[in-house]
C-alpha cells in the first residue's frame, strides 16, 4: 500500500475530486494548508482576501505563505501510477505554483468498524 499525498491549488480541488470519484478512487482525505515555495508566494493568485501578516516585508510583493489544498490518498501499490498521471493531468498548469506529490509506504491500515486489515481497509 502507499500513501499519496498532493498539494494543489484550492481551485483546482473540485476538479481533482471529480477526476478520482471517475477513476473509482472516491475516498481521501483533505485538508487546507498554507505554505510556499522558491517563488514566495504570488498574492495575484489567491482570490480571497490576504491577512496583512500574511504578506512578505518584500517589496510589498507576495506572500509568506500561500493557500494551498492537501489531500492524502491511500491506495494498493497497482494503482499509484494512474493516480499520479491523473492527478498531474488535472493540476499541471505549467506555472509556478502548480503543487507537488509525494509517494510514501504504507505499512498497514485497520477499518475501525470491521477491524478488515490491508487493502480490505481501503474499500
Amino acid at each position: 500500500m502507499k500513501e499519496i499525498i498532493a498539494i494543489i491549488r484550492p481551485n483546482k480541488m473540485e476538479k481533482t475530486k471529480e477526476a478520482l470519484d471517475r477513476l473509482g478512487f472516491p475516498s481521501f482525505t483533505a485538508s487546507a494548508v498554507m505554505g510556499r515555495g522558491h517563488q514566495r508566494g504570488i498574492a495575484g493568485e489567491v482570490t480571497t482576501p490576504i491577512d496583512t501578516k500574511m504578506k512578505a516585508a518584500e517589496k510589498g510583493i507576495g506572500m509568506k505563505f500561500i493557500p494551498k489544498r492537501m489531500i492524502s490518498i491511500i491506495v494498493d501499490d497497482n494503482s499509484v501510477d494512474e493516480i499520479l498521471k491523473t492527478l498531474i493531468a488535472v493540476n499541471q498548469t505549467a506555472q509556478i505554483g502548480d503543487g507537488k506529490i509525494f509517494v510514501c509506504p504504507l505499512e498497514g491500515a485497520v477499518r475501525v468498524r470491521t477491524n478488515e486489515t490491508g487493502t480490505d481497509a481501503l474499500i
